[in-house]
């Protein structure tokens, strides 16, 4: 699973600009020279708690920024199940290299001895894995060998490998099958256990996608656990974009990047985040070049709900968004990943390098892709607009998956637009907003360009409108019941209608459920933002403007008497919003939810 776990500690690198994370690694890191391709960091999983006032740690997080969060907001604690203090005494390696190397180095030098794994406790002795009373039993199937015959290994991590096998019997038999065979010996500590459950949980409710690795069954004895998978004999992604010099042609990666926002936009409508997408994790079916592409390991996967916030630091550096870092994040996180990968696509390098993880963390945070080099000067403005949509630090104003599919850069491909899970959000929180938050909304929809309504179009029809051209909860109802998966429908279904209860009562035409689904913060990534804002105004000036006093702005903004002097410069001499405080009181108050999982 390749997994690591630990504190972060204030330690500086030659970066001298973001701390340096200690943690134990298990297994040998290479070191050699790598190009910007030839190598793919490991996967990090860094489950931190987050220190108290008291504590005598330095801040985690780059110099100067005591906390990601903004001023007033506290830091969310960790999951109860992460682990209390542990320290580590080694640095983060820099970045290894990807598996086909490693495989090669392997077989060069021999596989180095692994180190023991384990908690270590606050006093720093070792605690031998067998005393540990942890509960090892899964409740799986515990007949592997007779539906199963194991054959070749074709892979290997640090906590198991994977290996040809063919059914025995039933529907299975004589079917050739690919098993993740996960060694119990390894799980060394309740987090390791949970998240084998969690993977095989994750892999038994997402079902039905043909870009989806296909789950048969999980199996275990007393030495193992057993995933049972469709079996792709393809490679992966990595391997083929190494193969053709390291990049696509646009039309060529057009094709590749549809097939990873589908099957990523249906992760998110059933409330999974992968949390490792990148280009190892992507394999084909077969060798032909038209093969379709499977999404792999959801060891890293997780559920979370529309407004939930994560907090654990996972994933692999190159291709973890900034939010991650900052740990508070949601399923925006999987869309810069995506961004990180069209990137490549197109122009064969990865928009952040360095050469340890820190100066990677650092490079995201801060720097900006390059899009001045060759080969950018010959790439299409609308695929760099595609990808520098996917990749703006600001979480909010990246497009959804399924927003993305309508992008004019893939218009030429014609994929089919999946429901967006998106939409229900916004739509909930259209129905809770005030009259005068509404009216504002309802101007700007009036203002956004062609494109943008293609997105909000493909989502109305999805709701098979009534014969009078409108929605009501019965629609989104039984457009959500359609495309979930019977897990989504026990576990997430009610929350979502309950929270647009509002909705039973009335119905919703286009225009107005333009207003509803549409994003604010995503029409401020475009370049035409200030002449969309320009144009709502005047809408809004002539329908929905009125006198407003200081007070009913800060409550309809949900921010105190401190506020008021900033409120003040929104509101004219007449009483009523000037085009800035149209835009600002649009925008909101940047003040994150507290919502996040404890």
């Amino acid at each position: 699973m390749g997994q690591c776990y630990g504190k972060t500690i204030p330690t500086t690198d030659n970066d001298n600009d973001l701390p340096t994370t200690i943690v134990t690694v298990a297994g040998q890191q290479h070191q050699h020279p790598q190009s910007p391709l030839q190598s793919s960091t490991a996967t990090t999983t860094v489950k931190n708690t987050p220190a108290r006032s008291s504590s005598p740690w330095a801040s985690p997080y780059p110099h100067g920024l005591s906390s990601p969060l903004p001023t007033g907001v506290s830091p969310s604690p960790a999951r109860s199940s992460t682990p209390g203090r542990r320290f580590f005494k080694r640095p983060f390696p820099p970045p290894s290299p990807a598996k086909h190397i490693k495989a090669s180095l392997a077989r060069r030098f021999g596989h180095p001895k692994q180190p023991r794994e384990g908690p270590i406790p606050e006093d720093g002795t070792a605690i031998e894995p067998e005393l540990q009373s942890l509960d090892k039993i899964f409740g799986y199937n515990k007949n592997f060998g007779a539906k199963y015959e194991l054959g070749k290994e074709i892979g290997r991590g640090h906590f198991g490998h994977t290996c040809h096998a063919k059914g025995k019997k039933g529907e299975l038999k004589d079917q050739a099958l690919a098993v993740k065979i996960i060694s119990k010996v390894k799980m060394t500590t309740a987090i390791s256990i949970e998240d084998v459950r969690r993977e095989v949980k994750i892999l038994r409710a997402l079902s039905g996608h043909k870009h989806l690795i296909h789950f048969y069954d999980a199996c275990e004895d007393a030495n193992n656990v057993y995933i049972v998978m469709e079996l792709c004999e393809g490679g992966e992604l990595l391997d083929r974009i190494l193969s053709r010099g390291g990049r696509y042609t646009e039309a060529d990666a057009k094709l590749i990047i549809v097939q990873i926002l589908s099957v990523v936009a249906f992760c998110h409508l059933q409330g999974v985040v992968h949390r490792d997408l990148k280009p190892e994790n992507f394999l084909f079916m077969s060798k032909s070049e038209d093969a379709d592409m499977k999404l792999i390991d959801f060891g890293l996967s997780d559920f979370i709900r529309p407004e939930e916030r994560l907090n654990d630091i996972v994933g692999s550096a190159y291709y973890v968004a900034p939010e991650v870092l900052h740990r508070s994040y949601s399923l925006e996180a999987d869309i810069w990943s995506i961004g990180v990968i069209s990137y490549i696509l197109l122009c064969g390098s990865r928009p952040f390098w360095a050469r340890s993880e820190s100066g990677i963390f650092r490079a995201v945070l801060r720097a900006d892709p390059n899009f001045d080099d060759i080969p950018w000067p010959s790439v299409s403005l609308e695929a760099k607009d595609f990808v520098k949509r996917l990749l703006n630090k600001d979480y909010r104003k990246r497009m959804s998956a399924a927003q993305a599919l309508t992008h004019p850069w893939l218009s030429s491909e014609s994929p089919p637009i999946p429901l967006d899970i998106l939409i229900f959000k916004l739509v909930k929180s259209y129905l809770h907003a005030s009259p005068f938050k509404r009216a504002a909304l309802k101007a700007l929809s009036k203002a956004v360009t062609e494109n943008e309504l293609i997105y909000l179009r493909a989502q109305f029809m999805l709701l098979e409108p009534n014969k009078d051209g409108c929605v009501s909860l019965d629609n989104f109802r039984t457009a959500l019941l359609r495309n979930a998966t019977d897990a989504m429908k026990e576990s997430r279904v009610p929350d979502i209608l309950n929270a647009m209860a509002p909705l039973s009562y009335r119905k919703m035409d286009f225009e107005e459920f333009c207003a509803a689904a549409i994003s604010t913060y995503q029409l401020e990534a475009l370049d035409t933002w200030e002449q969309i804002g320009s144009t709502a105004f005047e809408f809004f000036e002539q329908e929905g403007n009125r006198t407003v006093s200081v007070e009913e702005l800060a409550r309809e903004l949900n921010v105190g008497p401190t506020a008021h002097s900033i409120l003040k410069d929104w509101i004219r001499s007449d009483g009523k919003l000037s085009l800035l405080g149209y835009t600002k009181f649009l925008h909101g108050v940047t003040l994150r939810s507290s919502n996040t999982r404890h």
